[in-house]
C-alpha cells in the first residue's frame, strides 16, 4: 500500500524538495543545451539517442530500442518512424522469423554519428567537468538508488551497468 501523501507532507523537509528541484533543473539544463546542439541537425534528444543506441547494438527489435532509450517513455514507435522516413533508419526483416523487424542505421544514419558523438561528449563535459572524480562516483550512486526499480533505472541499468 503507498505511504499516505498527509504522513509525507508533514516528515518532508526543506532540503527533499531543493533535492527534487536540483535535479529537475539539471535535466533542463542539460536537455536545453542538447536540443540547441541538436537543432541544427534537425533532430529531437529523443531521436538522436536512438540514432546513437543503434549504432552501438543494432540490429535491434523496437522493443529492444524501447528498453534502452530514456529520452521517450513511451513506445519510440513515432520517433523510429520519423528516422525511417528521413532515411536515417532502416527496418529489416528477422532471418528467421519474418514477422520480427530490425532496425538499423542507413549510411545516412551512419553520417551523422561523428557530429552525434561530439554533440555527446559536449553535453556529457557541460556537466561532468563541474565535478571531481568522487563527486561524480557519488552522484551516480545517489541517482542510481533513487532510478532503481523504475523504467529509466532499467534502461540505464542496460545500457551502463554496473561496475564489480
Amino acid at each position: 500500500m503507498p505511504p499516505n501523501p498527509s504522513v509525507l507532507a508533514a516528515t518532508r523537509t526543506k532540503e527533499d524538495s531543493e533535492l527534487r528541484y536540483l535535479v529537475l533543473a539539471a535535466q533542463r539544463e542539460g536537455a536545453r543545451y542538447l536540443a540547441a546542439q541538436l537543432r541544427p541537425l534537425n533532430l529531437t534528444p529523443a531521436q538522436a539517442e536512438i540514432l546513437l543506441v543503434l549504432s552501438e547494438r543494432a540490429p535491434l527489435t523496437l522493443a529492444e530500442v524501447g528498453r534502452l532509450i530514456v529520452c521517450e517513455s513511451h513506445s519510440p514507435s513515432r520517433i523510429v518512424d520519423t528516422l525511417v522516413k528521413r532515411g536515417l533508419v532502416s527496418r529489416e526483416p528477422g532471418q528467421v522469423d519474418r514477422r520480427v523487424v530490425y532496425l538499423g542505421l542507413t549510411a545516412q544514419g551512419e553520417e551523422l554519428l561523428p557530429v552525434l558523438r561530439d554533440i555527446d561528449a559536449a553535453v556529457d563535459a557541460a556537466a561532468a567537468d563541474r565535478l571531481s572524480p568522487n563527486e561524480k562516483r557519488v552522484m551516480i550512486g545517489a541517482l542510481r538508488r533513487i532510478t532503481d526499480g523504475t523504467v529509466s533505472g532499467a534502461a540505464l541499468a542496460a545500457r551502463f551497468p554496473r561496475n564489480g
